[in-house]
């Protein structure tokens, strides 16, 4: 199976969601998550015997403003002939007093539901996060623009601070969570 990643924001460019520490610096920012999760997830499924080609880039439609990013996420997706997508990122909320994961297909019923539901109940199950389901969410360029069934994981809530101890504590096993529902995934198409 040929397993496209994408790590949410950008390394340079974009940081996405942060947590503030009690002085009021930011000591945790999204797409440094993202960016751990994402490679230790590469591990795992090449592990598996997967083949797994992974980008973090705030390109995503051929939409960047910076001519270092030449290569489109979706593109690149849909070219590489992936098998299934998905995107990796951390929540955040105004109230910062939301809690737990939650996955993001394009349409209900599905096989990108299917793929969201086997990477949620991975999470919940190993992590014991709040389960706050799988979410429809047809917008999302990257589950709008990608040919391939695919997701978006909300991991944990990067502004609440339990959530961020969890992220910073456990990236190794979302990680591991991830790859094992996408497998999970593999599995259930190949005895339909």
């Amino acid at each position: 199976m040929k397993v496209y990643i994408n790590p949410g924001h950008d390394l340079q460019y974009d940081s996405g969601a942060v947590h503030y520490n009690a002085d009021g610096a930011i000591d945790l920012k999204e797409n440094e998550v993202a960016s751990t999760i994402g490679d230790k997830v590469k591990e795992y499924l090449e592990a598996a015997g997967c083949e797994v080609r992974l980008l973090q880039s705030d390109n995503l439609c051929n939409d960047s403003d910076y001519p270092d990013r030449p290569v489109a996420v979706c593109d690149d997706a849909n070219d590489w002939g992936a098998d299934v997508f998905v995107s990796i990122h951390c929540n955040a909320c105004a109230g910062h007093d939301a809690r737990g994961t939650e996955t993001w297909c394009y349409a209900d019923g599905t096989d990108g539901s299917l793929l969201a539901a086997k990477i949620q109940a991975q999470i919940v199950r190993s992590i014991d996060t709040t389960d706050r389901g799988v979410k429809v969410m047809s917008g999302l360029m990257v589950l709008k623009h990608t040919d391939m069934p695919a997701c978006l994981v909300e991991t944990a809530f990067i502004d609440n601070d339990s959530d961020a101890e969890l992220l910073q504590s456990s990236y190794d096993a979302f990680a591991r969570a991830i790859a094992r529902g996408i497998t999970d995934y593999q599995q259930s198409k190949m005895n339909a």
